[in-house]
């Protein structure tokens, strides 16, 4: 996000998109309120709709993996639906002119995963009208938070798998800002505390919210520890001087006080054009190709990084009717023959592997089990 748009979310309370999940479930005292009214939520919940790879009939979507809610021992709320029917929670904060790129990251989120979705869009009073509105807060245990840069290319099944990895004591996941501390933009200007070598980057963030809510943080202010409520208006205002990126800042903050309570993921889950435009540096998007595109700095709206805007238009364009192959993948190739002269556009291979995978499964599942399963008649 813009700055502008990083700063209204700090106070917001947290973009009003981490707090209010937070609040929800507290029975502590509220903060102090913001200079402005907060925006409102609307949660979509969606049925999976699968675009096609052939014309043969579709097939259902074999049933995705347990719901993992990583919660500790007692937490859970044992839900009588199965797990196929349960929603994976999807969080966006839309604000000024973010409204297409936010319908297009949800048009990525259903066009490349298995699982129900429920979408959490805090939004103005002006974009309102252009999102469906049905609010649920405190019954949400585990979250997935992403700007509205940002485009799946592969399923969200597979980073909410990563809930399952969380130890006794991480509540949230993030990846690094930079791969490389001399070249990264904490470890050279940051003037405030910050998550390890290089800061971490809340552009995509996975939240145990059960978690979150039970947990009391440690801070710079006092001694005793902090409920998440607690602590963030006056982290804010005592850090409000020296923060450059909003939110993030103050993430980076409380994660430094307490990083045994983050999960740090690879580099692929939220991959931006610093891992790419200086030379390849995300070796794990190197092994297994991009898994989330993060368009940071603008970069789908301008010709700076013209692999990253070859993506933002072709699943913009894309119709979920249409052949995945002919109306997707191909459209791809074509446009990345025009970006080979970029350090990001040599490296094709990274941002298209993902999506051959997710091509090769749906072939599998439509034509080449239904087929089978047909021809045992």
């Amino acid at each position: 996000m813009r700055l502008s748009c990083k700063v209204a979310a700090v106070l917001l309370c947290l973009g009003s998109l981490l707090l209010l999940y937070l609040l929800a479930g507290s029975a502590a005292a509220p903060p102090r309120p913001p200079p402005a009214p907060p925006p409102s939520a609307a949660a979509v919940p969606l049925a999976r709709r699968q675009p096609r790879l052939s014309r043969s009939p579709p097939r259902r979507s074999p049933a995705g993996g347990r719901l993992a809610s990583a919660r500790k021992p007692g937490e859970q709320k044992h839900s009588k639906e199965p797990s196929s029917l349960q929603c994976m929670h999807l969080a966006v904060v839309a604000c000024g002119d973010r409204l297409e790129e936010t319908l297009i990251m949800l048009k990525s989120a259903v066009l490349f995963s298995n699982r129900r979705l429920c979408f959490h869009i805090f939004a103005e009073d002006s974009l309102k009208p252009e999102f469906e509105k049905k609010v649920i807060l405190k019954d949400v245990d585990s979250l997935l938070y992403v700007d509205t840069d940002v485009l799946f290319l592969r399923p969200i099944d597979d980073i909410w798998h990563i809930l399952k990895e969380f130890n006794s004591t991480q509540l949230a996941a993030m990846a690094p800002e930079h791969e490389i501390p001399k070249i990264g933009w904490y470890s050279r200007f940051a003037r405030h505390p910050y998550y390890g070598t290089t800061g971490v980057n809340s552009g995509v963030m996975l939240m145990n919210l059960t978690r979150i809510r039970n947990t009391q943080f440690k801070n710079s202010m006092i001694p005793s520890g902090l409920t998440w409520e607690e602590m963030l208006y006056p982290l804010y205002q005592k850090y409000k001087n020296y923060i450059t990126w909003g939110d993030q800042d103050l993430l980076n903050i409380i994660f430094y006080f307490n990083p045994e309570c983050l999960y740090v993921f690879p580099c692929q889950w939220n991959y931006r054009p610093d891992h790419c435009m200086y030379g390849s540096n995300c070796k794990g998007a190197e092994e297994e190709g991009v898994s989330i595109l993060h368009g940071n700095r603008g970069v789908y709206h301008d010709d700076k990084q013209p692999t990253f805007k070859a993506l933002y238009e072709v699943i913009r364009d894309f119709p979920f009717e249409d052949n995945l192959f002919q109306s997707l993948y191909y459209p791809l190739q074509s446009k990345f023959l025009d970006t080979v002269h970029t350090l990001c556009g040599r490296i094709p291979q990274v941002f298209l592997k993902q999506i051959e995978k997710t091509m090769k499964k749906v072939y599998e599942n439509r034509v080449i089990v239904y087929l089978g399963a047909n021809h045992k008649y």
